[in-house]
Parts: structure tokens; sequence; C-alpha cells
């Protein structure tokens, strides 16, 4: 009996030691977000006329994810539904429920991995390839992303080639309502050269279709450039600089592509409460030359950098770009988070607004952003901007810089995950 006894309880304990193993092998999550934003437009994204009144709308996001993570395999699928409130019928046959991410990633051993499949692409400052999380939608990109990660230095290969249908002849892709580009290839570093310093080296060839759908044709724009990172004490410095080079198709005719960007930011904190910073980005244009000479910031978060009525890039506009910031961040706690900064925006050439006026002073912005936190996994934030533009400003955006121009909103996110379990 006793024997019997020690047999039950030596298999009891081992039928906990292999689940406590294995807990430690397989994870899997379900999480959730619900972020509803209102906002007011009154000269949000162009400026408005005399007499044009203001929109106004609620949008909303609503995401569901699932995660699966074991030794030497991840998964994730994302789904969601995003529009803006009134969009549909009441009785709607026709869901509109799309995968955000749908992805698959294998270890290969010595720090080599391979992810394939729907995936945001974000690097760096998301200058140029980013998550676009502001905008409703988000951003995603259907690749094969290589790499090799350890302490000090990554390195990846991302690499997409995107069609319209599963076709019979020929690779025409229409980029109307697909993705903005036909084929891409993407290779990153970046190293911790130091505790303090870290740089990385990006070079893009995206391929954009310049053929007709009897013969598809492909020409590549090349893009090569770094993005630096030193943060002595209470410092943090930020450089980035780009070239972008090769061909591209610009009013039915391929050009030759010249165009640069560089941008420095310092910040600097003074104490747990408050920081400022400047920053200045110079991104070129001149719509006058034979060559295409505007840089093009590409699939980054644009929202992030050139001001929140995003005029700039993230809206019609293919012109240079001299903006110069200012912001102060204050931080009285865990909860509440408060930013205000000042923009003041130029093109790079002349811009004629009558016959012998030139200037290139376009006006400034003011952003003011709070944040609140209102309990786990629920947070608040509101906004207000107003643009103060030019008669310049007119030439290149349109309406009537003498008036009143503003934008405000609030969203409330509620992100949490509803379970999380190891076997």
């Amino acid at each position: 009996m006793k024997l019997t006894t020690v047999i039950l309880t030596g298999l009891v304990f081992c039928s906990a030691a292999t689940l406590s193993a294995q807990e430690k092998k397989n994870e899997f999550a379900i999480d959730a977000q619900l972020r509803t934003r209102a906002e007011y437009r009154n000269g949000a994204l162009l400026p408005r006329l005399e007499g044009e009144l203001p929109a106004f709308f609620i949008n909303n996001r609503a995401r569901f994810a699932l995660g699966y993570k074991r030794e030497r395999l991840q998964m994730k699928l994302a789904a969601q539904h995003v529009g803006v409130w009134g969009q549909d019928p009441q009785i709607d046959k026709n869901g509109r429920f799309i995968l955000h991410e749908a992805w698959a990633r294998l270890d290969l051993g010595k720090g080599t991995f391979a992810q394939l499949g729907r995936q945001p692409l974000v690097y760096d400052d998301e200058r140029l390839l980013g998550s676009l999380d502001w905008n409703v939608a988000g951003r995603f990109h259907d690749a094969l992303k290589l790499g090799y990660e350890n302490k000090l230095h990554r390195v990846h290969l991302v690499l997409a080639f995107n069609q319209n249908n599963e076709g019979t002849k020929g690779t025409f892709y229409d980029i109307m309502n697909a993705q903005p580009y036909k084929a891409m290839q993407t290779a990153w570093y970046n190293g911790k050269w130091a505790s303090n310093f870290d740089a990385s080296l990006l070079f893009m060839n995206v391929g954009y279709e310049t053929g007709t759908k009897d013969k598809g044709e492909t020409k590549y724009m090349q893009t090569a450039g770094t993005y630096l990172t030193y943060t002595p004490g209470r410092w943090t410095l930020n450089g980035s600089a780009y070239y972008q080079f090769g061909k591209r198709k610009v009013d039915k005719e391929v050009k030759k592509v010249s165009a640069y960007m560089f941008g420095v930011k310092a910040a600097y904190k003074i104490n747990d409460q408050w920081a400022v910073s400047v920053l200045t980005d110079y991104l070129s244009g001149d719509p006058t030359s034979d060559k295409v000479t505007t840089f093009d910031p590409l699939y980054g978060t644009h929202h992030k950098f050139y001001g929140g009525m995003d005029y700039f890039y993230a809206s019609a506009y293919n012109k240079g770009l001299w903006d110069k910031q200012l912001s102060v961040d204050f931080k009285p706690d865990s909860r509440w988070a408060l930013s205000l900064n000042y923009h003041h925006f130029s093109t790079t050439y002349d811009v004629e607004a009558s016959f012998g006026d030139e200037g290139r002073s376009l006006g400034s912005e003011i952003d003011f952003q709070v944040d609140y936190v209102v309990m786990k996994d629920v947070k608040l934030t509101l906004g207000y901007s107003t643009m103060l533009g030019t008669k310049y400003m007119d030439v290149v955006k349109g309406g009537d810089h003498s008036s009143w121009q503003d934008w405000g909103w609030i969203s409330l996110n509620i992100n949490p995950r509803i379970l999380f379990t190891k076997w």
C-alpha cells in the first residue's frame, strides 16, 4: 500500500513537473482594441475657403488579435473593422472585416529568423516605414522578412511582390485600392555601438508599375540613408539623412529621381516632469526641375512629423518642405501627459503668390495634446490645433489663409488583454 502511495505521489509530481515545463513552451493571448475618435475639422488636411462649413464625424476601430508563441514559432492574427459611425446600414449583409495582421515567425537558429505574411513594418523613428497607428486603419505590408539579431546587432531583409489577382499572363499591377507599390526590397541594419549610441542604415528598392495591362513593366526608385541616436545624460539627440535616386513615373512620364532629406532633433529632459525639444526637417523639392527632386517619405508615419493637421505628405503634397519645430512636454504624474508643439513651415523653392511677389513661408501650426489614463487599458486623449497660413500656402494647398483654420479631436482607446495562458 505504501509502495502504491509512493508511486502515485511520484506520478503526480512528474505530471506537475511536465506541465510546469510545458508552461514555458506554449503561450496564447487574446487582445482587443476599441478606439473611438471624434473629429472637428475646420481646415484640417487642407485650408478651407471663407464661408465653408466645418466637418464633424466619429470614426472607430474595432480590432481583435490572437497570438501564439512556442519555442521557435510565433504567430499572430489580427482582424479589424474600421469606419465612421453611420457608414453602415443597420441590416448589413456585407461585413467589412479585414485581416490587418496574419503572419508567422520561424526561429531558424543562431539568431536568424523568417517572418512571412501580412505585417506592419516599423523601423527606427518610423520616418520611412511605420505602422501609421494614428490612421483608423493603420498600415500593413504583405511581405517576407528575413533577419539576424543578437544583443548588439540586427540585420533585416524585407521582400515583397504584389499582384491584384491570380493572373494567367503578365504581371501588370494596378495600385488602385491596393498596395502603393508593385515590388519592394529593403535592407536594414541597426547596431548598438555604445550604451548611449546606436546607428541604423537603410536601403529600399521600390518598384512601381509603368507598363500597360498588356505588357507590365517595372521601374525602381532607391532610397538609402541613416538614422542615429545619441543619449548623453539628460539629452537625446537624433539625426537622419536619406537620398533617393533611380526612376519613377510622374504624369505618365518616367523621370529620373534625385531627392534628399535630413532631420536633426535635440531633446532635453529638465526633470521627471518637464522636457523640451527642437527639431528641423528638410525635404527637397523643386517642381520646375526636369527630374523628380521631391523627396518622398514613402510609407512612414507622417502624422508624427509634419504637424497634427496633416497638411504635408499625410495629404496631397508633392513639393519640398522645411519644417522647424519647438516642443514642450509636461508629465505631472503617471496618469497625465501634456504636449505643446509649434511648427513653422516653408517651401524649399520660391512660390509666386502674384506677379513679382515670391516667398517661401507657408505659415505656422500650433498643436496641443492631453493624454489621461482613465484606468488600466483605457486612455483618453484630446487635441486642438490651428494653422496660421500665409498667402503662399494658398498657392500650394488652396483655400484662404485669411480664414480661421483649426481642428479638434477627442479619442478613447480601450485596449485590454482579455486572455493570456501558458501550458
